[in-house]
């Protein structure tokens, strides 16, 4: 697994959600599971079935998380260098148009909000270049100019 970029928050906020897997969900799936063994044949029974499935979820998610955080980068605010890169808050133009993106990792990717992930097409886009420059973003409906206007 490659490089997962994460903010301080979205890593506490992960950490939280991992703690709680381990120790409230596990011990809630553990006690569906004793209950339904309790109710007889377990060839039959949909109960016993579902809580099984519940369990794979919830270690499916550990395992999920707990690579993530193995592979997690904190993406620091620090101040621009002239050049986009994660973390970075770009401004750019397309037709006359200005937006404003932060780049983050995939985790964290929210573009209604302005959140771009670094490995999203327009993310990969802004990433290495400066003010001035433009850049293309192929998209299904075709191909966009960016005119990168300031990196924050």
């Amino acid at each position: 697994m490659s490089k997962q970029y994460v903010t301080k928050e979205k890593l506490e906020e992960l950490k939280a959600e991992l703690q709680h897997l381990k120790t409230v969900r596990r011990l809630e799936v553990a006690e569906r599971l004793k209950r339904a063994k309790e109710l007889g044949d377990l060839s039959e029974n949909s109960e016993y079935f579902e809580a099984r499935e519940e369990q794979a979820v919830v270690e499916g998610r550990i395992l999920e998380l707990d690579e993530t955080m193995k592979n997690a980068e904190l993406i620091e605010k620090t101040p621009s260098t002239g050049i986009v890169k994660v973390g970075s808050t770009v401004v750019v133009s397309k037709g006359g148009q200005q937006s404003k993106y932060l780049i983050v990792g995939s985790n964290e990717a929210n573009p209604a909000t302005g959140l771009i992930s670094n490995e999203s097409p327009m993310g990969k886009a802004f990433l290495d270049r400066k003010v001035g420059e433009m850049t293309t973003v192929t998209t299904p409906k075709g191909k966009i100019e960016f005119k990168i206007v300031a990196i924050e």
